[in-house]
């Protein structure tokens, strides 16, 4: 048997076989294709739970602040803002221990923290601004 004819016969063997798979440069494209989209996508995800951490801190001192100006009008008395928020606070939708009370009676602040920082509502304010209470 020639070289010749043992190389045909080789080809033909090699045609005639039902190999299907990806190669190893393929499999290492698709590897590399993911990587990079997860590179992209991973910072962006992040961003995007910070911006939703704002928006829930927002949220809970908008609640919060109804529900204090609701429990000033509904007792005349108001609250002096010493101890811990009264209880009858919940049921005006005090958003619970998300909200901490920096300072309390007519004029009162509220802080909570949201993604990018702190979020505060006060008496003076209409709706919460990105700093600490003054």
């Amino acid at each position: 048997m020639s070289i010749n004819t043992a190389l045909a016969a080789q080809r033909k063997r090699l045609a005639e076989s039902k190999d299907e798979g990806f190669t190893l440069i393929e499999l290492l494209v698709v590897v590399i294709i993911i990587g990079v989209l997860a590179a992209i996508a991973i910072p962006v995800f992040l961003g995007q739970q910070a911006t939703a951490q704002d928006a829930q801190a927002q949220s809970n001192l908008s609640t919060a602040k109804v529900a204090y100006v609701s429990y000033l009008v509904s007792t005349p008395a108001g609250w002096d803002g010493t101890g811990s928020v009264p209880t009858a606070l919940s049921n005006f939708g005090w958003p619970g221990s998300t909200v901490t009370v920096d300072t309390g009676g007519a004029a009162f602040c509220f802080e909570a923290t949201g993604g990018n920082g702190t979020w505060s509502v006060s008496s003076t304010t209409n709706s919460p601004v990105n700093n600490a209470c003054p």
